[in-house]
């Protein structure tokens, strides 16, 4: 069963990212506590959402999650329409093969359609030749000509220098997020 998540989710949510950044081999990246979970996913203006998927308990009731798709809207200028980006896909090891996974994607297919989206993506890593496989399967073509490019750290903090005409310190850029939400 999928579903949309509820704030009762995100200790289970908080778990799998774990889980996921253990099998990507990136234990110590997983930083983000259950309280920014909780404040993303059901803050006052909510940005990012997540889908779980449940597996069926006994007399057909819910037996917790056992994976969930956490995603955001993009936006393409070309089509002019929205999109869904897929952050993460993950299923518990044990649930593997119960077609969660398929299903979850589904469902967000179901939303880009429905809401007249043009495009739905997402990023695997490239030795992860299950997940490669398993999208091929579905017909998402890799998309070859882009590389991924990423700022954070002394280089995001150095850029925004630039914008704001000062040296950037994690406390001063708190300081003026804070001052423009």
């Amino acid at each position: 069963m999928i579903r949309s998540a509820k704030p009762s989710d995100v200790p289970a949510i908080h778990a799998m990212i774990r889980e996921l950044a253990d099998y990507e081999r990136a234990p110590q990246e997983a930083k983000a506590t259950e309280e920014q979970l909780r404040e993303a996913l059901f803050g006052a203006h909510p940005a990012v959402f997540a889908l779980i998927a449940e597996e069926t308990g006994g007399a057909g009731e819910p037996g917790g999650p056992v994976g969930f798709a956490l995603w955001f809207r993009n936006f393409s200028t070309w089509t002019g329409t929205h999109g869904v980006y897929l952050e993460d896909l993950y299923v518990t090891s044990r649930a593997r093969g119960g077609g969660h996974g398929k299903a979850l994607l589904a469902e967000l297919a179901r939303i880009c359609v429905e809401r007249g989206y043009a495009r739905f993506e997402w990023s695997v890593l490239d030795w992860n030749e299950p997940a490669i496989g398993f999208y091929a399967a579905l017909g998402a073509e890799p998309m070859d000509e882009w590389t991924v490019r990423r700022l954070s750290g002394e280089p995001l903090r150095g850029l925004a220098a630039q914008a704001m005409g000062t040296a950037v310190t994690s406390d001063s850029l708190s300081e003026a997020t804070s001052l423009s939400n």
